[in-house]
């Protein structure tokens, strides 16, 4: 059995099953071994669960035996993001509110792995209810990137990428209401896209912000990520944001969709605070498409200056709202010595909810409240509109545009103490989920330090086929996804 079975593609692993000349029982338990060898350092997981694992894995080799297996993610362990539910498995979204709290019921996400016959392995370390871009607001422990374990993983999905990266999974799941998934799959060196608002459902998703939460997958190559969405992808009546589209197979469409293409570079994003090693790896790439015959030109979204405040008061409402229900009366913490009712939400909120996601619930509180609603949260709905009207008048001259993911490598764990400094982290990927759009970060070079970097492609809505096909352009002709961390 290979020693490198871990860092295998979904497409070079689902190969030999169908060949077999691997199992999945084999696979899974090269997985686990790794997961045991290097969890002391990454400590990318909160959780996991081996004889689940081991028992779907042989479920899927009987089924291969009997030859209904379920297509190529048939018998692939993937880890969650501890945001997302399973069934009888732990759901703590990194917070000591739920503790100790395990799913009753399958998020739809978990729910169509299943359906594909994925292995799923392991929740993964999270910020707190997903808000965050270190992974150091998880209540329990930060998680290390595994390029150097000093530094952060990016987040709030950073346990996702970083089990990725580190070989402790084939593919996992995030979710992204900011960032979360392209920022530190930049920082990790591996794929991760955030789909159109409304092409994965959120049903199982612990909502974070309503209008801007999307599920998506880190994955090492582009051709890995169309499979993963592929699955995932759909309608789903439980999600009333849940969107009616087609679902085109889009590892098939990476063969058939080959430019050239019209692309886009945001002026806004190439100024001040970009880091110079990702301005030249993001200038190659650029390179590399014009060699390919893409038309490539500047454009402009010009409210992109409003884009952090538009979205710290969005996110902050919503969040305020949808962790309201946290209150220590039906589940999660509840303090012990409350004196009645009103001190017992007091308490176990106080005890619950770390420094972070308290100092967004008092923001969220503070722009829906009398007085400030109009002044606050209306008008960064108004913003909103034109954010996205930006976008949407740049696809009139552009098919996708082409920005960095991340505008500085990971750093130093405790590096960044200041709260808007670490927001400023996500100023490239915010814009994309107030527009609702598809976007993808790509692996495209390491700096002078050995610290991956990120290329972001943001495409048109409900276009993942098209936006796949670009960065497959690229990931193919670069050997970036073969390049592992030693740990």
């Amino acid at each position: 059995m290979s020693a490198e079975l871990h860092f295998h593609s979904i497409a070079e692993a689902a190969a030999q099953l169908e060949a077999k000349t691997l199992s999945a029982v084999e696979l899974t338990q090269a997985v686990i071994a790794r997961t045991k060898a290097v969890e002391p350092r990454v400590r990318a997981f909160l959780s996991t669960d081996e004889a689940t694992a081991l028992a779907q894995a042989a479920a899927s080799d009987a089924r291969r035996a009997a030859g209904h297996a379920r297509g190529p993610l048939d018998g692939i362990p993937v880890g969650l993001k501890d945001v997302i539910a399973v069934k009888n498995q732990p759901l703590t979204a990194g917070s000591r509110m739920l503790a100790n709290f395990v799913s009753p019921y399958d998020s739809t996400a978990a729910a169509k792995l299943q359906q594909a016959g994925a292995v799923l392995w392991g929740r993964l370390n999270c910020d707190e209810f997903a808000m965050g871009s270190s992974n150091e607001n998880s209540a329990f422990h930060p998680t290390g990137n595994p390029w150097d374990v000093s530094r952060v993983p990016g987040g709030s999905s950073g346990g996702s990428a970083a089990a990725l990266a580190a070989g402790e999974a084939l593919a996992t799941l995030g979710s992204d209401t900011g960032g979360s998934i392209r920022q530190p799959a930049a920082l990790c060196g591996v794929v991760g896209i955030k789909p159109t608002y409304g092409l994965v459902s959120r049903y199982g998703l612990i909502a974070y912000a309503s209008s801007l939460d999307q599920i998506g997958p880190f994955a090492r190559t582009v051709e890995d990520a169309a499979i993963v969405l592929r699955a995932i992808a759909g309608h789903d009546e439980r999600d009333s944001t849940s969107f009616r589209t087609e679902i085109p197979d889009y590892r098939a469409e990476l063969q058939t969709r080959r430019g050239p293409w019209k692309l886009g570079l945001p002026k806004e994003y190439f100024g001040e605070g970009l880091d110079p090693e990702i301005a030249a790896a993001v200038e190659r790439a650029i390179a590399f498409y014009k060699a390919q015959g893409c038309e490539i030109r500047e454009v402009s979204l010009p409210h992109t200056q409003y884009c952090l405040d538009t979205y710290y008061i969005i996110a902050t409402a919503e969040a305020s709202s949808n962790l309201a229900r946290y209150d220590g009366v039906r589940y999660g913490h509840r303090a012990k010595n409350a004196k009645d009712i009103v001190d017992l939400y007091f308490q176990s909120r106080a005890e619950g909810f770390g420094a972070e996601v308290k100092r967004r619930i008092i923001l969220g509180t503070y722009v829906l409240s009398s007085g400030y609603y109009d002044a606050f949260y209306l008008r960064a709905q108004k913003v909103r509109t034109l954010i996205r009207q930006d976008f949407l008048n740049a696809y009139k001259e552009v098919d996708a545009l082409l920005t960095p993911t991340s505008p500085i490598p990971a750093f130093k764990l405790g590096e960044k103490s200041d709260p808007l400094a670490m927001y400023l982290c996500d100023i490239y990927t915010i814009g994309v989920n107030l527009a609702g759009l598809p976007a993808i970060s790509v692996p495209c070079g390491f700096t002078r330090g050995n610290l991956p970097i990120g290329l972001q492609l943001i495409g048109q809505p409900f276009q993942e086929a098209s936006l796949l096909a670009l960065a497959h352009s690229y990931d193919r002709a670069h050997d970036w996804s073969s390049r592992h961390p030693k740990l």
